[in-house]
């Protein structure tokens, strides 16, 4: 057995984390081998369900997890962790503008961006998923400067996930079958999930997605829409917001991060932008990339046609345009 690691999980006594701490408990994300010990970070007014919880994590009695800290101090949650989910934020509540979901939501980004660069490993790989998780991710790493910036992702993995399942429902084939759908861009609903470049596996066949569904009005319309406006199917049925799908794929996401890619596979990571695919630089934005040891890079020389170019370029407006009203909203603090 390793020595512990430290992992933080912010609004701990929400409903995402319920279902992701166990995820992490248990070894889903950091492996069957390594133990740890759990932050858990919420406000005061939690911390009677947040104890609830905590009885939950013994009650579960997992064999990996050496400890939880239950806290509603960011500088005693960042302290030496190796991996921060930040899944506490702001929720947007009905008739709220979007400037008024980012201003609130600078406020929080700020504290934990700076109680993550005085307090946390300076390796810390970092998962935004409270919304608007691209630029929350980037407000978090503007106050922490001492971290790099390519240790703050924001999480469309959720998207990836719906994508993929659609196109194997689709074509009747398991979900392990379908690689390499793609998310381009902001965790909203400008988002473009992308299967142009996907394969899929059919009777022991490989080919491309396009070639297997061979309808582009589909691909083009009804899946993009779909995959689009799930989160608010999920809400309509249920009457709240995902949550264990959204915490299965923070614990995809982080796994990866950690563990690496397959060869030749890739998956959809909100990460600060280079510019690649004529994007906007120096906003999160979501990419397909492969991840080696530790380190992501943008799968680069993948086709983009006029379609999907118009789609890119739209959701880079977007989030040009919450940037700039965050970093508003930062400088007059």
């Amino acid at each position: 057995m390793s020595e512990p690691i430290r992992v933080v999980v912010t609004g701990a006594a929400g409903q995402i984390a319920y279902s992701l701490l166990y995820m992490i408990a248990k070894g889903d994300v950091f492996g069957p081998n390594q133990r740890l010990v759990l932050h858990l970070l919420d406000i005061p007014p939690m911390m009677g369900v947040l104890e609830g919880v905590v009885m939950e994590l013994a009650d579960c009695a997992l064999p990996l997890l050496a400890g939880v800290v239950p806290t509603t101090d960011p500088a005693v949650a960042f302290k030496d962790v190796v991996a921060a989910f930040l899944v506490g934020a702001m929720p947007r509540k009905q008739g709220m503008e979007r400037k008024d979901l980012l201003s609130a939501n600078v406020k929080i980004f700020k504290v934990q961006g700076e109680a993550l660069n005085n307090h946390a490993r300076k390796d810390v790989k970092v998962l935004v998923v409270g919304n608007p998780a691209n630029t929350n991710a980037l407000v978090c790493s503007h106050y922490a400067p001492s971290i790099p910036k390519e240790n703050f992702t924001a999480m469309t993995r959720l998207d990836q996930n719906r994508a993929q399942a659609q196109i194997a429902a689709r074509l009747g084939v398991g979900i392990a079958q379908v690689k390499n759908v793609i998310i381009w861009g902001n965790h909203s609903s400008t988002q473009f999930p992308d299967a142009k470049n996907a394969t899929v596996e059919v009777d022991g066949t490989k080919k491309s997605v396009v070639d297997a569904i061979a309808n582009n009005d589909y691909l083009n319309g009804e899946f993009v829409e779909t995959v689009q406006k799930r989160g608010a199917s999920v809400i309509a049925a249920r009457k709240m917001s995902s949550a264990m799908s959204a915490a299965k794929a923070a614990s995809d996401h982080m796994r990866d991060w950690f563990a690496g890619t397959k060869d030749g596979e890739y998956v959809s990571m909100g990460v600060v932008s280079d510019g690649s695919y004529g994007t906007p630089k120096d906003v999160v934005y979501s990419f397909p990339v492969q991840i080696q040891n530790g380190q992501w890079k943008i799968v680069q020389g993948l086709s983009v046609d006029d379609f999907a170019r118009g789609k890119l370029d739209a959701t880079g407006k977007e989030l040009l345009e919450e940037k700039e009203e965050a970093m508003s909203v930062c400088a007059s603090d």
